[in-house]
């Protein structure tokens, strides 16, 4: 999964009770992340599979850290991914002597960092996240005019269009309203 000459720490939280379904939209929100980056999503991120999720980053942060002597700092989450675990089966009462089968599912959920190489200079955790992160050269469309249009525009007309008075608005008249006699027709 990893390149080679990068060390990989995992960690992985079993039979965590929510469905695997609902815990890979948190996942999706941590991949290709830095750590600190990745514990502020988590931490603002509204669903329950987000403290679980927290959970697992945590310790695999300080696996890091106590097994391998990496730096939290210079981690970035290579992998969060989720899968099913068992489900248990659990029945419910309905109308009329029928039963409704409840399924409490389970999930596994495993995340894997990678720790990225500083580039010389670097001290701030920034520093080392804009390095790593690619950004696509994107040039923005000229808004400018041809030279040929610019120059066949004659220079008065902005002037003209400032000293010009505004128009005035129409006013408003007021709906007729219409007696009513007493045959029912109106006047």
């Amino acid at each position: 999964m990893a390149a080679t000459g990068t060390r990989e720490v995992r960690a992985q939280a079993k039979w965590v009770r929510t469905s695997a379904r609902k815990a890979r939209l948190v996942a999706e929100h941590i991949r290709g992340r830095p750590v600190a980056e990745a514990r502020a999503v988590l931490a603002f991120t509204p669903r329950a599979a987000a403290r679980e999720m927290e959970k697992v980053l945590r310790s695999a942060v300080a696996n890091a850290e106590a097994n391998h002597g990496m730096r939290g700092d210079d981690l970035v989450v290579h992998a969060a991914y989720v899968d099913e675990g068992p489900t248990l089966k659990r029945w419910r009462a309905r109308a009329r002597g029928r039963v409704a089968r409840i399924r409490k599912r389970t999930c596994h959920i495993t995340v894997l960092l990678v720790e990225v190489e500083r580039p010389a200079g670097t001290r701030s955790r920034r520093g080392a996240a804009a390095a790593t992160a690619e950004k696509p050269k994107t040039r923005r469309p000229s808004v400018r005019r041809p030279k040929a249009e610019a120059a066949a525009r004659p220079a008065a007309e902005p002037k003209a269009a400032a000293e010009a008075p505004a128009e005035e608005k129409p006013k408003r008249r007021a709906p007729v309203r219409r007696k009513k006699t007493e045959e029912g027709s109106e006047s």
